[in-house]
């Protein structure tokens, strides 16, 4: 097996409900996660109870398709 190249240190915190914040590296600013539409409504949240925010979904196609 060769040497690992890399380790991706991230740090994940819980801000509340389902917002998140994400120490990635390289970013001086947390990246902040939450849902929003319909992804909102398919967890049953109602109408301006969270701020709305991507979802790790959202950033996990961006990645892909980046």
């Amino acid at each position: 097996m060769g040497q690992i190249a890399y380790v991706s240190e991230v740090r994940v915190e819980r801000l509340g409900g389902p917002l998140r914040a994400a120490y990635l590296p390289g970013e001086e600013e947390p990246t902040v996660y939450g849902m929003h539409g319909s992804i909102a409504e398919h967890y049953g949240a109602q109408p301006g109870q969270f701020p709305p925010h991507a979802s790790t979904i959202d950033h996990l196609v961006g990645a892909a398709l980046g």
